[in-house]
C-alpha cells in the first residue's frame, strides 16, 4: 500500500507545472566584480612626501622663471586713446561727440618704439569694459546662416537684428555682428606710411568650417540705428578675417583682438604717428579703448601670470618640503606608532 501511494503521489506531482525560474541580480563571479584584484595601497612617508614635494619644487621654478623672462623679451606698446580724442568741447558730452555725424571723428596719435621690435607686429585693440560674454549678446547669432546661403532666412535666434522692417533678413544677422568693432588705424613713419596686413588675421578652422564662402552681406547695417562697421557685399563671409575675429567672443569684459600686421621691423626711439578714425562708441557704457602694438615670443605675446604661478606653487612646496624637514628632524614620530592614536591615550594620566 505504501508503494502504490508513493507510485501515485509521484505520478500526480510529474504533471505539476515547472517552478517559475528566479531572476536573480547576482553578478556571475570574477576577481572585479567581487573586488579582489591586487591593489597598490603607497604609504606616505615622510621621504616620498618631501622628495615629492623638492621634485615639484624643482621642476617649476626654473619653469616659471624661463617664462617670466620669455614675458619681458616681450615689447609692447600701449595707448589709450578714447578720451584723448575727443575735443575739449565735448569732453563733458562724449557721448554726443560720438553719436554726432557732424563731429570730425580723426585724431592723430605719436608712438615712441621703446625697444627694437622684430617682425611681425602684432597690432591690437582693446576694448575694457565690454561684456561680450552676456548670455542675450551670446545667443543673438545663426551659425548656420554664416556657414551656408541656404539658411539665409534662418534669423530665429538674431532677434533684435534677425530682419529689416520689410521681413528680408539680415546677413550676418545678430548683435554680435551688429556691433562690430569700426575704428581704423593708419600708421606711418617719418611720413612713410607703414602698411597693415589684414591677411590670416583669424582662425583658419572659423574660415572653413564656420563662415561660409558662398555667404555674402545682405541688409547689413542699413537699419535707422548702426551698430558698427559695415561689411563689402562683394565678398563672402569667409574672407571678411575682422568680422571673423569679432564673432569669436571674450570671455572676460577686458580683451584684446587681433587688428592687423605690421611685417617690417621697427627700430628703436622710432616715432610712429598713428591716424585714428574713433568711431566706435564705448562712451554709452563707460568702455576704454586702447591701441596695442606687439611682438610675441615662444610662450606667445606678455603674460607674466604663467611665470609668477609657476614660481608661487614651486616656491609653495620647497616651504613645504623644508618644513617637513625640520619637523621631521626636530620631533621625528615613529612611522605606525600605535600609541599615537587618540584612543590609546588616556589624559587623565589614571590607568583604566
Amino acid at each position: 500500500m505504501n508503494l502504490k501511494g508513493a507510485t501515485s503521489s509521484a505520478a500526480d506531482g510529474g504533471n505539476d507545472p515547472p517552478a517559475p525560474k528566479r531572476n536573480s541580480k547576482k553578478p556571475k563571479y570574477s576577481r572585479f566584480t567581487q573586488q579582489e584584484l591586487p591593489a597598490c595601497k603607497p604609504i606616505l612617508t615622510p621621504g616620498w612626501v618631501i622628495t615629492t614635494f623638492i621634485f615639484i619644487g624643482i621642476i617649476f621654478i626654473p619653469i616659471g622663471l624661463v617664462s617670466l623672462f620669455a614675458s619681458e623679451r616681450v615689447v609692447e606698446i600701449v595707448d589709450r586713446y578714447d578720451k584723448d580724442c575727443v575735443p575739449l568741447n565735448y569732453s563733458e558730452n562724449m557721448l554726443a561727440f560720438i553719436q554726432s555725424n557732424e563731429t570730425n571723428k580723426t585724431c592723430t596719435r605719436t608712438l615712441e618704439v621703446p625697444k627694437h621690435m622684430k617682425n611681425p607686429v602684432y597690432v591690437y585693440y582693446q576694448l575694457d569694459n565690454f561684456y561680450q560674454n552676456h548670455r542675450r549678446y551670446v545667443k543673438s547669432r545663426s551659425d548656420k546662416q554664416l556657414r551656408s546661403k541656404e539658411s539665409e532666412t534662418d534669423t530665429s535666434s538674431c532677434n533684435p537684428e534677425g530682419t529689416t522692417p520689410g521681413g528680408s533678413p539680415i546677413v550676418p544677422c545678430g548683435l554680435i555682428a551688429w556691433s562690430l568693432f569700426n575704428d581704423t588705424y593708419g600708421f606711418s613713419i617719418n611720413n612713410q606710411v607703414l602698411e597693415v596686413s589684414k591677411k590670416n588675421i583669424a582662425w583658419k578652422s572659423d574660415q572653413d568650417s564656420k563662415f561660409g564662402s558662398d555667404v555674402f552681406p545682405k541688409n547689413f547695417q542699413n537699419g535707422s540705428l548702426i551698430g558698427g562697421a559695415k561689411l563689402d557685399d562683394k565678398k563672402p563671409l569667409s574672407e571678411q578675417e575682422d568680422l571673423i575675429v569679432w564673432m569669436r567672443t571674450a570671455a572676460l569684459p577686458t580683451f584684446r583682438k587681433l587688428y592687423g600686421k605690421i611685417e617690417v621691423d621697427l627700430e628703436a626711439k622710432q616715432v610712429i604717428t598713428v591716424v585714428i578714425q574713433n568711431n566706435y562708441n564705448t562712451y554709452s557704457f563707460g568702455g576704454k579703448k586702447k591701441l596695442v602694438l606687439s611682438t610675441t615670443t615662444w610662450i606667445g605675446g606678455k603674460n607674466d601670470f604663467l611665470g609668477i604661478a609657476y614660481l608661487t606653487v614651486g616656491g609653495m612646496c620647497l616651504f613645504f618640503a623644508i618644513s617637513f624637514i625640520l619637523v621631521y628632524v626636530i620631533k621625528p614620530r615613529p612611522l605606525g606608532d600605535p600609541s599615537f592614536l587618540s584612543w590609546n591615550r588616556n589624559p587623565s594620566g589614571h590607568p583604566n
